[in-house]
């Protein structure tokens, strides 16, 4: 049996079993959840968040906000990804047009260190990853020609997968811990925040002073971390 059989077989199993069926309308009804708010904001042309313009995340959607029709037409994908979403017929369509977006997003909050979606934005891209191996049977006639489109498919097992469920969980769990330990420093939400990690770092002054750079001088993530990493290897 190749590897192409295995797949398969894997994925008929799992799309025949109840509860993966149920963890599927859960990512999907999340998903949705996710974007419906966030587009509708886009739509009616307010800003998606109220960080003052010297917080990373804060100067670059102040920047996308004043970016037009490019800024409404996101929040119009966004909407229409949620929605298809919702709809079993066009969820692989739905998860198509979402995908990319936070994936975008996803690599936006880890490149600013941004904790509003520093943890969601990875985990919303994984069950999007998750969806598309969903319905691996239809992207597979689509890519491969001479695949067998396979027919609607009955539940025919109620078993609870334990090891499916147990390994998503313990993934979970060490994903969670190294997103909240891979960073020595955040820039937070505000200057207050930010500086309340001062006291457990290296380097308490330089702490601080990476804070200020941050949110009162305005100077990019990049070029505040280097200040603060010089200052911490002076002090050694």
């Amino acid at each position: 049996m190749n590897i192409i059989s295995k797949l398969d077989n894997l994925h008929l199993k799992a799309r025949q079993n109840k509860w993966m069926n149920y963890f599927t309308v859960f990512n999907r009804v999340a998903l949705a959840a996710g974007f419906l708010p966030a587009g509708y904001v886009k739509i009616i042309g307010e800003r998606f968040t109220d960080l003052h313009n010297n917080q990373p995340m804060g100067h670059y959607l102040e920047a996308l906000h004043h970016t037009g029709y490019y800024y409404t037409s996101i929040g119009i994908l966004q909407v229409l990804a949620a929605l298809l979403l919702l709809v079993p017929r066009t969820a692989l369509l739905g998860v198509l047009i979402y995908f990319p977006i936070i994936l975008n997003i996803c690599i936006l909050s880890l490149a600013l260190r941004f904790e509003g979606s520093l943890l969601t934005s990875p985990l919303m891209v994984i069950s999007c990853i998750y969806l598309l191996c969903w319905d691996y049977h239809k992207l597979k006639a689509i890519l491969y020609s001479g695949s067998l489109v396979v027919t609607k498919l009955t539940i025919t097992n109620s078993k609870f997968p334990v090891k499916f469920f147990a390994g998503v969980f313990a993934g979970l769990v060490l994903f969670v811990f190294v997103i909240t330990h891979v960073f020595d420093l955040m820039p937070r939400n505000t200057l207050a925040d930010c500086k309340t990690q001062c006291d457990d770092s290296n380097n308490p002054g330089a702490c601080n002073v990476f804070c200020e750079c941050i949110h009162i001088k305005g100077q990019p993530l990049d070029k505040a971390l280097d200040d603060y990493h010089k200052a911490v290897e002076r002090k050694h």
